[in-house]
């Protein structure tokens, strides 16, 4: 699932530090190539929300425009941020090994320039 610019290696195995049979939510944090990227990620995001539904993954907010209120420089890395949230790790692991969503992943790819992902479990404050 590596892209053509970001050569990252994938680490399915991460999941595994989380809580099982929880929910996941992931973090990704997108930097769009300057030629076209936006819109290929918009068709990557229409195309994906069926393998989302197959596995009961929901996306919970995304947001664009950012500007730091406390951090380095007056904007972060990224351009836009989105956070989905699936029943579980295995949902999710489900979701990206599946042909279907392999055959799609490229207008991901082809996308950005950088996508971090990270995976996290609920934080019960108080």
């Amino acid at each position: 699932m590596a892209t053509e610019s970001d050569e990252r290696p994938v680490n399915l195995k991460a999941l595994g530090t989380l809580p099982s049979g929880t929910p996941v939510v992931m973090v990704n944090l997108l930097k769009f190539k300057e030629a076209g990227g936006r819109d290929r990620y918009l068709q990557y995001s229409r195309e994906v929300q069926p393998h989302l539904d197959r596995v009961g993954g929901t996306v919970r907010y995304a947001g664009t425009n950012p500007a730091n209120v406390i951090g380095d420089g007056e904007i972060p890395w990224w351009d836009a941020i989105l956070v989905v949230e699936y029943p579980s790790s295995q949902a999710f692991t489900d979701m990206v090994t599946d042909p279907g969503y392999q055959k799609i992943h490229e207008h991901r790819a082809a996308a950005l320039t950088r996508g971090d992902l990270v995976a996290t479990s609920r934080w019960v404050l108080g």
